[in-house]
């Protein structure tokens, strides 16, 4: 380890014994109309974006506090989703190699520069919940295919819920992930039975969960006096039979009755970009080309709840298919099992307390969830499931806007893929090639533990309940994203912030590769030379702690910088120590 480095070991022991937060001077010293719901300060300002985008800049603050939260959120709500399949497109037609490396830079391309930031980043909460992956199913050859799949969780991200899942469901590429494309209806004779797979996590990780939830997202208490029953659970394996019958007879679109097995996307893989289909016909007779595939005939057992709408929450058969007397199709059945899916009084708590997680903190308050679920249930204007204003009451939320007091168990571990993206997005990170190729984004490997829609698993890179072992647990809280952090991951990625902020700056070390992205710190390198250097870390504690640096650490960095020439390497060194020592800060990984 090089002096610099061991220099900067000490100092990170020192900072784990960081403080509470102080409240510092302002960047922006402009006298502002102040929106009256805020931000009133570019700390506020600074962390709503944080929140809300892939990291806060120096403009979108300044223009945050100038037109306050609500207008900034409405114009974010009327933008369309910048497409990532539109980006693979475009490079496909310049005759470029197209892998899942590249759709890693379409992701990043959108996260950094993308007008639509708060799309994108439900987008990629969405992915985080109703997973697909390129490391499952043979989806890792089929980068257009995942980007598709990913602008069908940012287009339709701000509309309702329930229609979102049917775009979902009759995707082929869930289709393929979670074994419905090419599901068929039950053959005794053939020993085949429908496959459950996607019955089960539509319900499991989808929509409902295991057990039966009160609007504040707890546990409905089981029956009094029923040995070792403390939760209600929300369905059974006859449940899930049911629905895996629903989901049968579905494949690529355009698919022929007798090819059904065996259909593909076609040569140009076309079929991965169209919503899943029942057969085109005929077979023989006038029968619908579907009864062959499809479980058309006997009930289907459904969710069961307070005022659901099938009877005993059973999806009657019928024996006349496709007759004149408003006999099920396959749609009409999918249509009906996924209304009973989304009107589940569980939705609402389950999903708010996964966006929740996904955008504010680990932990949220049982009224928090509360009051995000009951916008779930009823916009305001009699509509259910309205995502546009479930996104709106998170972020606006006063447990989103006003910062836990220091000890408090709110907030959460930052998700490495934005560590990563807030670094870029505050620093004006550019690329000479126009691209971002970096080996970090084509080829995460080891170093990056994430990458959209690269889980391992359909739960996702880490657990919503996930405790690690020691306090968390003990104080029965939850730190999902501590999951990935290995003592590999934590070590590799800190090198690779190391690298983003050292190698790759305006003015890099001699071996940094010439063609990788780089951070712009012209305007720090120009605050580093203060006799104080106070403005320099005022600037570093708004753009990446959201002011929530302590004193301690904002003194220990002042004395280690200040010992460092003000002219060494050209200025630059002060910064990028500063830079990387908060990067890898505890007050820094966890987000307040």
């Amino acid at each position: 380890m090089s002096p610099i480095r061991s220099a900067a070991a000490v100092l990170f022991l020192a900072l784990l014994g960081a403080s509470a937060a102080r409240a510092g001077d302002l960047l922006f010293t402009a006298s502002f109309d102040e929106p009256a719901e805020g931000p009133y300060n570019d700390y506020e300002a600074a962390r709503f974006l944080t929140q809300a985008t892939f990291g806060p800049t120096l403009p979108e603050i300044q223009r945050l506090r100038q037109i306050g939260y609500n207008a900034w959120l409405d114009e974010q709500l009327s933008l369309a989703f910048s497409s990532h399949r539109a980006y693979l497109d475009a490079l496909a037609a310049a005759n470029q190699d197209v892998g899942q490396n590249v759709r890693n830079e379409a992701f990043i391309q959108r996260a950094l520069t993308a007008p639509d930031q708060l799309r994108q980043r439900l987008a990629f909460a969405l992915s985080e919940i109703l997973v697909v992956s390129d490391q499952g199913a043979g989806l890792g050859g089929e980068p257009f295919a995942l980007a598709h799949y990913y602008d069908l969780l940012g287009t339709h991200g701000f509309g309702s819920y329930r229609a979102l899942l049917e775009q979902v469901t009759l995707s082929p590429v869930m289709g393929r992930y979670l074994s419905m494309l090419q599901n068929r209806k039950p053959d005794d004779a053939a020993n085949v039975r429908p496959d459950e797979n996607y019955a089960r996590e539509i319900m499991q990780l989808f929509s409902v969960g295991l057990v039966q939830l009160n609007v504040d997202g707890s546990a409905v208490d089981g029956a009094p006096g029923t040995p070792g029953l403390q939760t209600v659970p929300t369905f059974d394996q006859d449940t899930i039979r049911g629905f895996a019958h629903v989901f049968t007879g579905w494949t690529f679109n355009g698919c022929p009755v007798r090819e059904f097995e065996w259909c593909g996307p076609g040569e140009t893989g076309a079929g991965w970009l169209q919503p899943m289909q029942t057969p085109e016909g005929p077979w023989w007779g006038n029968s619908p080309p579907w009864f062959v595939w499809h479980a058309y005939l006997g009930n289907k057992q459904l969710l069961v709840y307070p005022g659901v709408a099938l009877a005993g929450g059973v999806l009657s058969g019928s024996a006349e298919p496709g007759g004149a007397h408003g006999n099920p199709t396959p749609y009409s059945n999918l249509s009906a099992a996924l209304d009973n899916v989304a009107a589940h009084p569980n939705v609402g708590p389950f999903l708010a307390r996964r966006l929740i997680q996904r955008f504010v903190t680990s932990n949220p308050e049982p009224d928090y969830i509360a009051r995000v679920a009951a916008v779930f249930n009823n916009n305001g204007s009699g509509v259910r499931g309205d995502l546009r204003a479930v996104t709106r009451a998170i972020l606006m939320d006063p447990d989103a806007r006003i910062r836990a007091a220091s000890g408090s168990h709110q907030g959460k571990l930052r998700e490495p893929l934005l560590r990563m993206t807030q670094l870029w997005r505050a620093f004006s990170a550019s690329n000479a090639t126009g691209r971002y190729q970096d080996w970090w984004v084509w080829w995460p490997g080891q170093y990056v533990p994430q990458m959209p829609l690269h889980a391992r698993t359909v739960f996702n890179f880490f657990l919503p309940d996930y405790q690690p072992a020691g306090e968390v647990a003990a104080g029965g809280w939850v730190a999902p994203e501590f999951q990935i952090q290995t003592d590999g991951y934590v070590t590799n990625f800190s090198n690779v912030l190391d690298n983003m902020a050292w190698n790759y700056i305006g003015n890099p070390s001699p071996w940094a590769d010439p063609d990788a992205t780089r951070i712009n710190l012209a305007g720090e390198r120009a605050l580093a030379g203060d006799a104080s250097i106070d403005r320099l870390l005022e600037r570093l504690d708004v753009l990446m702690l959201s002011g929530s640096m302590s004193t301690h650490m904002r003194n220990t960095l002042r004395s280690y910088l200040l010992a460092i020439p003000a002219n060494d390497e050209n200025g630059y060194r002060r910064v990028w120590e500063a830079l990387w020592l908060i990067l890898v800060s505890p007050e820094y990984v966890i987000e307040k």
